[in-house]
C-alpha cells in the first residue's frame, strides 16, 4: 500500500519513554535547539490518566507542546503529544488520533506512531526510544530503520528503567547509544546533513503491520504476513498471529491488538492473575451461600441438612486456601 512522501519539515523525530519518562522528557526537549526544521511527536504511556505533560513540557523549554486535535496540521516548533487513551499517529501533513485497539497492552503506545513515521517521512525519520519497561518501541524502531531512517536510544545505564532501551539495543541495529545529556545535541547535529537516501520503497511487512492496526482488510493482511500461532490474545481473545521476517517476534490478532514477546508474556500474566482471583471470590462466595443454607436449615430443624450444607461448605473452603496462597506466593515472588 503506498505511502506519500512526507514534506511538511525537514524531519520527523518521534521521542517514546514509559516509568521515568517524564523528568527524561522533560530535561531531553529542554535541550532541544528552538530552531530545529522538524515536527516532533512524544508518546508516554499515561493510558486514561490525565496528563499535564504538555503544559510541563512548555514551561521547561523552547518549545510549546500540545495535546493535538485529530486533523490538526503539523508544523515546526511544536511537541505534539499524545492525549491520554489515544494514539497519535503522522501522516504527511496532519496528525491522527485514535482510540483504536490497545498495542502493546497500552494506548496511546508508541509503535503506531513510529511505524506512521517510518512509512511517511522513511529516511528523515528519527526514532528515540527512553527509560520504560518491557518493549514498547523496539518494533517501531525497528520500522524506523527498515524504511531507512534513523534509530536513536537512551544508553539503558543512564535509565530510569532500563528494559525499553535495552530491548531497543537487542533487537535493532541504532545509530547511536546515549546518555540521556547527550540525545539533545545529536539531534541537532543531524540537521548539519542531508538524509540518507532510501532507494527502496518501505517494507511491506511494516505496512501491512499498519494497515491491520488501522482495520484495513486485517484478515486479508495477516495471512500474507503472518502465520497462525497456537495463542489467544488476552484481550479480547482471539487467535493470535505471528509475523513473519521481523525482529523482534510479533503478534497481532484480527481486531487489531497486537504484543512484542514481553509485553504479550506480561500481559497473560496479569489475566491469568486475574482469572485465579475471580476463581478465589467465586469460591468464597459459594462458601458463603452453603453457610448461609446450612443456617437456616438448622435455624428450621432440618439438622441433617444443616450438617450437609456445613460440609460442602469446609470442602469449598478447603479449595480456597491453596488457591489463595498460589495467587499471594506468585504476587510477591513478581
Amino acid at each position: 500500500m503506498p505511502h506519500s512522501h512526507a514534506t511538511s519539515a525537514s524531519r520527523a523525530i518521534v521521542i517514546g519513554a514509559s516509568s521515568g519518562g517524564v523528568a527524561a522528557l522533560l530535561e531531553l526537549t529542554a535541550a532541544l535547539p528552538s530552531d530545529l526544521d522538524a515536527v516532533i511527536g512524544v508518546v508516554l504511556h499515561v493510558g486514561t490518566q490525565h496528563s499535564m505533560l504538555p503544559e510541563l513540557l512548555s514551561r521547561s523549554g523552547r518549545w510549546r507542546a500540545v495535546h493535538p486535535r485529530n486533523g490538526q496540521a503539523l508544523a515546526p516548533g511544536t511537541l505534539y503529544v499524545a492525549p491520554p487513551d489515544h494514539h497519535m499517529l503522522f501522516r504527511a501533513k496532519s496528525v491522527q488520533l485514535t482510540r483504536g485497539p490497545r498495542e502493546n497492552h497500552t494506548r496511546p503506545a508508541l509503535d503506531p506512531l513510529f511505524r506512521s513515521v517510518a512509512l511517511e517521512w522513511r529516511e528523515r525519520a528519527v526514532g528515540v526510544v527512553l527509560t520504560g519497561e518491557l518493549d514498547d518501541g523496539t518494533a517501531g524502531l525497528a520500522a524506523i530503520k527498515s524504511c531507512g531512517g534513523t534509530a536513536i536510544v537512551q544508553d539503558p545505564i543512564t535509565a530510569f528503567e532500563p528494559s525499553m532501551p535495552a530491548s531497543a539495543l537487542a533487537h535493532v541495529p541504532v545509530d547511536h547509544c546515549l546518555p540521556l545529556a547527550d540525545i539533545a545535541p545529536a539531534l541537532a547535529r543531524l540537521w548539519g546533513r542531508e538524509p540518507r537516501l532510501q532507494m527502496a520503497e518501505p517494507s511491506r511487512f511494516v505496512a501491512r503491520e499498519h494497515a491491520i492496526f488501522e482495520g484495513e482488510a486485517p484478515m486479508e493482511n495477516l495471512t500474507e504476513s503472518r502465520k497462525p500461532s497456537a495463542l489467544t490474545c488476552p484481550e479480547c481473545g482471539g487467535g493470535l498471529w505471528e509475523l513473519k521476517e521481523t525482529r523482534p517476534l510479533r503478534y497481532r490478532c484480527h481486531t487489531g491488538h497486537g504484543y512484542s514477546p514481553l509485553t504479550l508474556e506480561s500481559t497473560q500474566t496479569e489475566v491469568a492473575e486475574q482469572a485465579l482471583w475471580s476463581s478465589v471470590r467465586a469460591l468464597q462466595e459459594r462458601e458463603m451461600l452453603l453457610r448461609r443454607l446450612a443456617n437456616v436449615a438448622e435455624a428450621t430443624g432440618d439438622k441433617a441438612q444443616a450438617e450437609v450444607g456445613h460440609r460442602q461448605a469446609d470442602r469449598v473452603k478447603a479449595q480456597v486456601q491453596p488457591l489463595a496462597l498460589l495467587v499471594k506466593r506468585d504476587l510477591n515472588s513478581s
